[in-house]
């Protein structure tokens, strides 16, 4: 019996040692290694891809966000900037979806079958609302002209890219709520297009972002 109970007791105490241990490797010392390493080799990425501008972090490279005015008094969704280039919709543009307008509750997908009434609704009505909002004096844009990423949401909800067609189809109305020339937008978006990764990989694409920082600058001189 108290053979037992001394084997028992050590079989318990190398157990607790073990235990003891691995946490202190794996939950202090790991983890440790680990975010020292990253915070010399990559700390841009390891702190969130931040972007600052004069000092200031306006966003991350990762993470879409919305330009919108200010939220008016009864109004439940803030209207759009049109100054700047606008993203793509975060998850429709409906109150039931899952994350709307880049709120880092969540991320995710609609869920929402191609034939689902309210996706159809959000879709059309995102539709007329790029065609009404993009076109100005001289320069009407035709339902064909509306890619599919200026209606739907990514994957995520959060992607903060957008594609060169949606970029070039703010172009005229950039320019002109900023007192600037097509040929000037143009060569903005041109500058801030990125091809595919080796080549190959993805498609081209713009961050809304970094295109936005660029036009501030650019209204400035």
């Amino acid at each position: 019996m108290n053979n037992s109970a001394a084997n028992t007791g050590r079989v318990l105490w190398a157990g607790l040692r073990a235990l003891l241990v691995l946490t202190v490797i794996t939950g202090v010392l790991y983890p440790l290694a680990v975010t020292g390493i990253a915070q010399v080799a990559f700390p841009g990425q390891a702190n969130g891809s931040e972007v600052r501008v004069d000092g200031k972090v306006v966003g991350s490279e990762l993470i879409g966000q919305t330009y919108n005015l200010p939220l008016k008094e009864g109004e439940e969704t803030a209207a759009p900037d049109l100054r700047w280039f606008q993203p793509r919709p975060s998850n429709g543009l409906g109150s039931n979806s899952v994350n709307t307008q880049y709120k880092l509750i969540l991320s995710g997908a609609t869920n929402r079958s191609g034939d689902n009434e309210d996706l159809i609704t959000w879709v059309k009505d995102a539709k007329a609302a790029v065609i009404k909002d993009n076109s100005v004096s001289g320069y009407t844009v035709k339902p064909s002209d509306v890619p599919a990423d200026a209606v739907t949401s990514s994957g995520s909800g959060l992607d903060p890219h957008i594609s060169p067609a949606y970029a070039k189809l703010q172009i005229h109305r950039v320019a002109e709520q900023n007192h600037l020339t097509v040929a000037q937008v143009d060569k903005l978006v041109a500058a801030h297009t990125d091809g595919r990764i080796l080549g190959f990989i993805g498609e081209p694409r713009v961050n809304v972002l970094q295109l936005n920082i660029a036009l501030k600058e650019l209204t400035r001189n």
